[in-house]
């Protein structure tokens, strides 16, 4: 395994962990949802540098095309016209 191999792997390797870690800490549904597509990609990546592209292809199509889009279409469905949520019971804005 040469250098740049190496460091790719290293930054792929730091991508998936700290876009991973974003998903988990990040509050806004949204900006995880993003993060989390960001983490689906880099482990397709990973895919590629091990010589398996048709399960790095599968990795695209299933989880950052299928998951990905179905949590993004629920999450504009269940948001409020303003980007909030409905209030609850005793009219807090969660």
């Amino acid at each position: 395994m040469g250098v740049l191999e190496t460091v790719t792997f290293g930054l792929f390797a730091l991508t998936t962990v700290g876009a991973s870690l974003g998903v988990v800490l990040t509050r806004d549904v949204w900006h995880s949802a993003l993060l989390l597509g960001v983490a689906l990609l880099s482990v397709a990546v990973h895919y590629v540098m091990v010589q398996a592209p048709f399960v790095a292809a599968m990795q695209v199509l299933v989880y950052v095309g299928g998951v990905l889009i179905l949590i993004t279409f629920a999450v504009m469905l269940t948001r409020g016209a303003d980007g909030d949520s409905e209030p609850n019971q005793r009219g807090v804005k969660q």
